[in-house]
């Protein structure tokens, strides 16, 4: 392994060490700023309810038959699960400018980029929901008895690659110059993972499968926990770990679950340390947009149901129907609408604010949950940028160090023109990611998740513009003077951490909900439905964890 002097004395560190050490002033050619969301909506919805101060009388009645709270991959699954009953007289009420939650996009320079979400693996027989969305949206279908999914959007090679020991390589095990003990280390995870599949179904979604012993024995501790008990002790080994669950769960291998970290692998493609048999990687869907090319078709039908720029203050349920009080930003005034019920698509933290007198689940799961702050970094370079030795360049770039200063650790880049398979290098957007569940502070005390919100609010454009580039930088010397723009989207409570439960449970469900008395046939065909009145809750968060399979399903059963 290459340390910090003698990279520095390469040529490589000394670019590095001159982009690190430039001033603000040397980096003001990069214009931009922080968008994508509307922080002071949210604050202004929390802080009006700490203050208890009474919200203005409502200007304008609505009547539908269903109100949708919240514009996200669930509240628009529930949209379209509407429609396709034949139900026409709702209303779907969104926070932003736009609807998509985590899966919306941007341009920067005519250049497509995802603000959030950017891909979606190629989904198993569990998740028929969104293979049904899938195939209405015309990428897969039945050639000759078997699926196929439409190449133009698969994702393209080459696929990912890891920038390691001052080179790249492929794929993101470290792999190159590792000592033998390491190999024997990937190869023994290898076997505890296939030895996880052969003991229990992991699947995606999970919410209507009770777990296995063996997977609540898991979910009740932290994956580094797990690790020790295996004597699985290997830098590389737990640096690839850590990155899978921060990319998947927004906080490291020292947070989540053992459940967690197993399940990235088990309910997908599985663990391949090298020198076994040659794999073929695991298929997915992107786009230079990200998932907004799924969530902005899910919207285009919805016309003027949808209602954009609406802060939900109150959600009340009565005998005789639903009263939904929600704060319109351009008119700056309170709306009422009346339903016969509604679908609370909202993240539990919020649900748990507006919801009248919430049930005592709603209030548990509230306190139970834990969000992983989310930075995401959208970098317009003018030309292509200098390359190192090894693979070309690829659709995700993950570097293997990160040299901040405890900002949480960057997740690499990945490229926006990357699909579009131009014959020579141009003009691109980088679209870089930083993980902020586990940063500095939660060690001495504070919640998880605490401290990385208070950096991302309280931390410059310009200071994260400088720690961003100094970082890309140790792959791409000549970043800072080709970049032109940084657009920066933030999220304080981008997705819920599968965080270890002392009783094992996985996801938030509460038992009176989660398992219906069915029979096993119909367990197959009907999905649990998680309601209280009238009202029926949908979100990512309710799985425990936030992913496009569990916020679609949840959404698409809730509707």
């Amino acid at each position: 392994m290459i340390d910090r002097r003698s990279f520095l004395a390469t040529g490589l560190g000394a670019a590095w060490a001159a982009t690190g050490c430039q001033s603000a002033d040397s980096l003001a050619h990069i214009a931009g700023g922080f968008t994508g969301v509307h922080v002071e909506r949210g604050h202004w919805l929390r802080d009006g309810l700490q203050s208890g101060r009474p919200w203005p009388a409502p200007a304008k009645i609505f009547k539908t038959r269903v109100v949708i709270a919240g514009g996200g991959v669930a509240g628009l699954a529930a949209a379209r699960a509407l429609r396709l009953r034949g139900m026409q007289d709702f209303a779907l009420l969104e926070l932003e400018d736009s609807a998509g939650g985590n899966s919306r996009s941007a341009e920067i320079a005519g250049i497509a980029c995802p603000q959030g979400a950017h891909y979606l693996p190629l989904p198993g027989d569990d998740a028929p929901e969104v293979q049904d969305l899938l195939e209405e949206m015309g990428l897969r279908k039945r050639v000759s008895g078997r699926w196929q999914y439409d190449e133009r959007h698969l994702c393209h090679s080459p696929q990912e690659r890891l920038f390691f020991n001052g080179e790249w390589q492929d794929g993101l095990l470290p792999v190159h110059g590792v000592a033998a003990s390491t190999l024997a280390q990937y190869q023994k995870f290898a076997v505890l993972v296939e030895q996880a599949r052969g003991a229990a179904r992991w699947t995606l979604p999970v919410q209507n499968r009770p777990p296995a012993l063996v997977q609540s024995a898991l979910a009740a501790i932290t994956f580094i926990a797990y690790l020790d008990q295996q004597g699985l002790d290997d830098p590389h080994l737990r640096w690839y770990l850590d990155y899978s669950c921060r990319d998947d769960y927004g906080a490291g291998i020292a947070t989540v679950s053992a459940w967690a970290g197993i399940h990235y692998f088990a309910s997908r493609h599985g663990f391949h340390a090298p020198g076994t048999d040659l794999v073929e990687r695991e298929g997915l869907l992107t786009w230079p947009e990200g998932n907004a090319w799924l969530t902005r078709r899910m919207a285009a039908p919805l016309g003027e149901r949808l209602h954009t720029g609406r802060v939900v203050l109150r959600i009340t349920s009565a005998k005789h129907g639903v009263e939904v009080d929600a704060f319109n930003t351009a008119t700056q005034s309170t709306e009422r609408w009346l339903a016969e019920r509604a679908v609370v698509a909202l993240p539990i933290f919020v649900a748990a604010r507006v919801v009248h007198n919430p049930p005592d689940f709603l209030r548990q799961a509230a306190r139970q949950v834990v969000y992983a702050p989310w930075l995401v970094a959208n970098i317009h370079i003018a030309q292509a940028l200098h390359d190192r030795p090894g693979p070309a360049p690829s659709w995700d770039n993950v570097l293997y160090h990160d040299d901040g200063d405890g900002a949480g650790q960057g997740l690499g880049y990945v490229d926006a023109t990357h699909q579009n398979l131009q014959a020579v290098a141009g003009p691109t957007v980088l679209t870089h990611y930083r993980a902020l569940g586990d940063v500095a502070g939660a060690a001495i005390g504070v919640a998880v998740g605490a401290a990385g919100r208070k950096l991302l609010l309280e931390r410059p454009w310009s200071a994260w513009r400088n720690q961003i580039v100094r970082e890309l930088s140790q792959a791409h010397p000549d970043l800072s003077s080709k970049a032109t723009r940084m657009d920066i989207t933030r999220y304080g409570h981008a997705m819920a951490i599968p965080v270890p439960q002392t009783n094992g449970q996985i996801g938030l469900w509460p038992s009176s909900n989660k398992y219906l008395p069915l029979s096993k046939s119909e367990r197959l065909s009907v999905r649990p439905r998680l309601t209280w009145e009238r009202l029926g809750f949908a979100h990512g968060d309710w799985a425990g964890y936030s992913v496009f399979e569990e916020a679609f399903t949840a959404g698409h059963w809730a509707g």
